[in-house]
């Protein structure tokens, strides 16, 4: 692929950082951004900004339009079968926290909740909020980071009321096997919620093909504007489940006795919504689609490959966390017993962008017996050259701190 034909459209790219190219690896926590989705953010607010779904002026209904055109580019984009199956929040969080929210109060106390070990806290923690005795199970991993499909099979019983688990694990890259996840759940009767934040940059996402009852994902890790994310729910299941929040949009008629509510979307949707970047997303969503998915996932294995095998050979002392096959371009890692905070701190004075910590996913972090790690993500933007400054940098680093 050639990214020198797209990579003008990012201008963040082109800055420098302490003097040096900035060279942004930290893609797994967000993307940049290319000109076009600034364009129509700018566009909006100078042109067509008035609140949506509520007035009959021009402005408002040019507005209207636009934020559900973006809606059904959506449910295009993940193959829903219904644009009521779309519901536009702040983030994957706020997503998974709505189903854990109004779904939650449909499940029994003491019900179980299957989950992974590999979970982002937003996947663990909302589940924990529920209370009432609402336990989580936890599906095992074996050591290059693969998950233990067998003791998942396992954890079902007659309490299970719920599978969540991670399309793409944030910090080891592996892309689990949804679909079979879900046919195991299912077999069981039980729902399953897909976390799609790390999948939906990288590969095209087909719910229908996966089965799952829940997908969720945010617009600022594939390009588009912060503050706009997605879920995506079964309609049978989104009309069963009670709001979320209460206000303006979400109803049908309100009196000081009773409230009814809107039907789908709009139950699930309170208050002024982020209109004018849920508009953008719409662009992002169209510039992914334009480079191409087929191009996208090659030009990336292509990275992840060259930068694991010079990193194995060139830096001394590196440890690499996750080595599932088929992984995303992720690669999180160690360099001897250097804490990451001080390899990811001389790696930015040398314009390296990369993520150091235990990046939201502590019991993870347990589990590899590691308090953090340095995290490296690549994107469609980043190139061979920038794999060689990358490595060039660390073997630096690791010369000072070794």
């Amino acid at each position: 692929m050639d990214t020198a034909s797209f990579r003008n459209d990012f201008p963040a790219l082109d800055r420098t950082v302490y003097g040096k190219p900035l060279i942004y690896l930290d893609n797994t926590a967000t993307s940049q951004t290319p000109s076009c989705v600034v364009e129509a953010i700018e566009h909006a607010y100078y042109h067509t900004k008035a609140n949506v779904h509520r007035g009959v002026h021009a402005l408002s209904q040019e507005m209207t339009l636009l934020q559900e055109k973006a809606r059904e580019r959506v449910r295009g984009f993940i193959n829903a079968s219904h644009t009521s199956e779309i519901i536009f929040t702040r983030g994957t969080t706020e997503a998974i926290n709505l189903v854990a929210s109004s779904y939650g109060r449909l499940i029994p106390d003491d019900a179980e909740i299957i989950v992974s070990v590999m979970e982002h806290h937003a996947d663990i923690v909302p589940w924990q909020l529920i209370g009432r005795g609402v336990t989580l199970r936890v599906i095992p991993m074996d050591d290059s980071g693969v998950l233990d499909l067998d003791a998942y099979r396992k954890l079902f019983n007659e309490k299970t009321a719920l599978v969540a688990v991670t399309h793409v694990s944030n910090v080891l890259g592996t892309v689990n096997p949804v679909e079979e996840l879900v046919r195991e759940a299912h077999g069981h009767g039980v729902p399953v919620l897909i976390d799609g934040a790390q999948a939906v940059s990288h590969r095209p996402v087909d719910v229908q093909a996966i089965g799952c009852d829940f997908y969720v994902f945010s617009s600022h890790k594939m390009y588009g504007p912060t503050g706009v994310g997605v879920l995506y729910g079964r309609r049978n299941l989104l009309e069963k489940m009670p709001p979320y929040q209460g206000g303006g949009e979400m109803i049908g008629h309100v009196s000081f006795e009773h409230t009814t509510f809107a039907e789908l979307p709009f139950k699930f949707e309170a208050g002024t919504p982020d209109f004018i970047d849920i508009a953008a997303f719409h662009r992002a969503i169209d510039y992914v689609s334009s480079v191409g998915y087929g191009n996208i996932e090659v030009h990336e294995r292509e990275l992840l490959e060259y930068a694991t095998g010079r990193m194995t050979e060139e830096i001394p002392g590196v440890r690499i966390f996750g080595n599932a096959p088929g992984k995303d371009a992720i690669i999180s890692f160690l360099v001897g017993d250097s804490h990451p905070y001080d390899v990811g701190m001389l790696l930015d004075k040398q314009g390296i962008a990369v993520r150091t910590g235990h990046h939201c996913a502590q019991p993870l972090m347990h589990r590899l017996g590691v308090e953090g790690v340095v995290r490296a993500s690549f994107a469609m933007y980043n190139t061979r050259d920038e794999v060689d400054a990358f490595i060039t940098a660390l073997r630096r680093t690791a010369a000072m701190l070794l």
